[in-house]
């Protein structure tokens, strides 16, 4: 087996090799199974598609000359009625979205804390285990809002969990062997949750067309940096919204698990 870690393939030419079962990361290309990689303008001519599973950011996708983005949307749209919600345009909208992900949230714990608390722990194809779901939440909440919007330097709890991509940053935790309880984790939850049910209690329309003020001490996001608060409030509703999808999905899939 060949590994291409860290490497820069750009130009290469590959004809007649096979790599059916490959895996890839950080990629940007065509193939197997596929995790962030950026497939923008790739042609495909004279594709065999079947049992394919494709997330991610759809916008502008043809398939036989037919725009689908539009098609998956609305179909979302109608699986989730709270989907539409995730795209508010004032602070009212904001406000009305988190109200939102708070119940359906509750709805996931609750499913949670019927299974065995070491399912809890257990990747799925790979994906983050539960409690890791969790973990990451807080490291985004305190990122986005925490230090972006409210200019907390270093807001950062020894369990914080930053997205896997990351660089590793000193100053922001980052423990991948940690085995905290659920109760340990939702206790960091609600701290978070009522952090930004308090920013959006008071949110007005005109700071929601504002920017934040740069944090200079180092950490994540980048310092010196403004960022719009839209910006930062819509990354927090995705993050919710998305991860909370991918927790129910991998539930489903512990409880299907023999025994």
């Amino acid at each position: 087996m060949t590994d291409f870690t860290n490497q820069n393939l750009s130009g290469a030419r590959f004809e007649y090799v096979y790599l059916t079962g490959a895996d890839f990361h950080g990629v940007d290309f065509t193939g197997a199974r596929f995790r962030l990689v950026d497939l923008t303008r790739v042609t495909i001519r004279g594709a065999d598609l079947r049992d394919m599973d494709i997330s991610g950011q759809i916008d502008n996708v043809r398939i036989n000359g037919v725009d689908v983005a539009p098609l998956v949307e609305a179909e979302l749209d109608r699986r989730y009625p709270d989907r539409a919600k995730m795209r508010p345009g004032d602070a009212d909208g904001y406000r009305e979205a988190w109200d939102a992900l708070e119940r359906l949230w509750e709805q996931t714990v609750g499913r949670a804390r019927q299974m065995d608390p070491e399912l809890l722990h257990q990747r799925v194809n790979g994906e983050w285990s539960f409690i890791e779901t969790l973990r990451h939440l807080v490291f985004a909440t305190d990122a986005w809002v925490n230090r972006a919007i409210l200019g907390h330097p270093s807001p950062w709890d020894p369990l914080d969990l930053p997205h896997d991509e990351m660089p590793d940053e000193p100053s922001v935790p980052r423990d991948r062997d940690a085995r905290p309880s659920l109760d340990q984790v939702l206790a960091l939850r609600a701290d978070r949750m009522a952090t930004v049910r308090d920013v959006l209690a008071s949110l007005t329309d005109e700071q929601l067309a504002g920017m934040t003020q740069p944090v200079t001490a180092p950490g994540y996001p980048e310092p010196d940096s403004f960022f719009p608060v839209t910006r930062c409030l819509r990354a927090i509703l995705n993050e919710e919204w998305q991860h909370r999808l991918y927790a129910e999905r991998d539930l489903d899939a512990l409880d299907q698990q023999p025994g």
